[in-house]
């Protein structure tokens, strides 16, 4: 796993911004403020938005990583993201974790580490067993203290 730094693309930086907006969305609904984007690497256009939902919807796997890889799946025409990037606010749980390897995403950038449930390198890491047969490269820690006072500002205001 890298970790974001002083030479972290600029594409990445505005990304992460983009999922930010989309984060800031869930709570008007009752949701942890997550968001992801899906980029198109190849111009690094930001392809699909979206925020967790699981309060929303009443679903249990309407998280902002699984609502994002399924537009783009939808939009792209194919279960392969081979050719996208998914940016998001908080490290991905397993199942979300799961999708990406599915998906066969080549690049993940998150922001928040997620030490209790973070499936990208802080709990587990299933974006670098070797017993799977896809790996995805882990850009983590990218604008991580926005990411986390998001976080923990909507947690303390359930207390």
């Amino acid at each position: 796993m890298s970790n974001a730094d002083a030479r972290t693309s600029q594409w990445i930086v505005d990304a992460m911004g983009a999922a930010l907006a989309q984060a800031r969305d869930a709570p008007g609904h009752g949701d942890v403020p997550v968001g992801a984007v899906v980029v198109r690497r190849s111009t690094n256009e930001v392809v699909v938005r979206a925020h967790n939902e699981r309060e929303l919807r009443g679903d249990p796997t309407a998280h902002a990583e699984l609502l994002a890889l399924r537009a783009a799946a939808h939009t792209s025409g194919s279960w392969r993201l081979d050719q996208y990037a998914l940016v998001v606010t908080l490290e991905p749980c397993p199942m979300c974790a799961g999708a990406i390897w599915a998906a066969r995403l080549p690049l993940l950038v998150y922001g928040a580490a997620d030490p209790k449930a973070g499936a990208a390198g802080s709990l587990y890491n299933f974006a670098a067993d070797p017993r799977l047969n896809h790996s995805t490269e882990v850009v983590g820690n990218v604008r991580a203290q926005e990411c986390a006072t998001l976080l923990s500002e909507f947690f303390a205001g359930k207390r």
